[in-house]
């Protein structure tokens, strides 16, 4: 009889964390893990101590059903989301995972540094607060996400209008102060193309906003930032930041009005391995890009959102945290169930 002939064992996934940035935010985003789960309640608190009275505020009118403050406004969007990410991505670290890699996109990659150690929680927190400060006097902008390459984009550009963000070979996001940005839309949509307004009242990711940018440099430069202790990949490179890169004041100030490169940093990220995705942040926009990428497209690598992709502040935030867990628990990367029962605060 001739022996079996036995498959090779699948290759063992890593698991990488991504967090997303401005324009994922939502009302009611992870208030109802907050109000559902202690372990987040308590690392989102945490964030909240750190600003003081204002922190105090922003929990506040997060947690209000009517939020007295536009949710979209530099002063809401940029803290809260930094808070949400930061909790979700520790949350996971505390639950045993140690990640092949971390990716953030825009602010996201600020919560990002900071689990891996380039900043302390304090020390982002000061940064975040240095940015929205000098943010919010800035001129007003936008973005505007267009169903194109970039290299289509080139007859819709000027020293004003750029492109701020691109996010997959089809998929691109342009940036700028408000009526060159409205013009362009305009013209966009009179050739064709598919465009729609991101959430954001700022120009992000434009040279609109370098000035603001660039004046968080005095306070980043007394800070004495560290490497990475974990595999950073920066959507500001398209590749694995260096240490030399994470240390230098200069690259962290200028990312506001930098352009993100989400897409191929993600198409480096996965060419490292099989990787199982896990987006730790509110909704699942960064899910969605994932799943298209051929890596996840065709079941070598795979995405998971730990929140849902619409957020109603109930009970679905933590039902759609269970299921994440169930598969990590089927795949081996959770030793043991994290959750427990739930309580509810408010």
């Amino acid at each position: 009889m001739r022996p079996t002939t036995l498959s090779p064992a699948p290759a063992p996934r890593g698991v990488a964390l991504l967090f997303p940035g401005q324009g994922a935010q939502q009302p009611c985003m992870a208030t109802g893990l907050y109000r559902a789960h202690p372990p987040f309640r308590r690392l989102m608190d945490e964030v909240f101590e750190v600003w003081g009275a204002q922190g105090a505020a922003l929990r506040a009118d997060w947690l209000f059903d009517s939020p007295a403050v536009d949710l979209d406004g530099v002063r809401r969007a940029q803290p809260l989301l930094f808070a949400v990410d930061w909790a979700l991505g520790r949350m996971v670290l505390d639950w045993g995972v140690r990640p092949a890699a971390l990716l953030g996109h825009s602010v996201g990659e600020v919560a990002a540094a900071t689990l891996a150690g380039v900043f302390t929680l304090e020390e982002a927190a000061g940064l975040m607060a240095e940015r929205v400060a000098h943010i919010e006097s800035a001129p007003a902008g936008g973005m505007l996400a267009v169903h194109a390459a970039a290299a289509d984009m080139a007859p819709f550009l000027h020293a004003d209008v750029v492109v701020g963000a691109v996010n997959a070979p089809r998929q691109v996001v342009l940036a700028g102060s408000e009526a060159p940005l409205a013009a362009a839309e305009a013209q966009l949509r009179a050739a064709g193309f598919t465009c729609r307004r991101t959430r954001a009242l700022s120009p992000f990711h434009s040279p609109a906003l370098a000035p603001a940018a660039q004046a968080a440099l005095p306070a980043l430069s007394r800070l004495a930032l560290r490497a990475p202790r974990l595999a950073l990949h920066s959507a500001y490179t398209a590749g694995l930041l260096t240490p030399a890169e994470a240390t230098d004041p200069r690259f962290w100030a200028k990312q506001p009005a930098a352009p993100v490169l989400f897409g191929p940093a993600l198409d480096a990220l996965l060419a490292t391995g099989e990787l199982m995705l896990l987006e730790a942040g509110p909704g699942q926009g960064l899910t969605a890009l994932a799943r298209r990428h051929p890596a996840v497209g065709t079941g070598r690598s795979a995405a998971l959102g730990l929140l849902p992709a619409r957020a109603r502040g109930d009970a679905s935030d933590l039902h759609t945290l269970r299921a994440a867990v169930e598969r990590l628990l089927s795949e081996g990367w959770l030793a043991h169930d994290p959750l427990p029962a739930p309580t509810s605060v408010r």
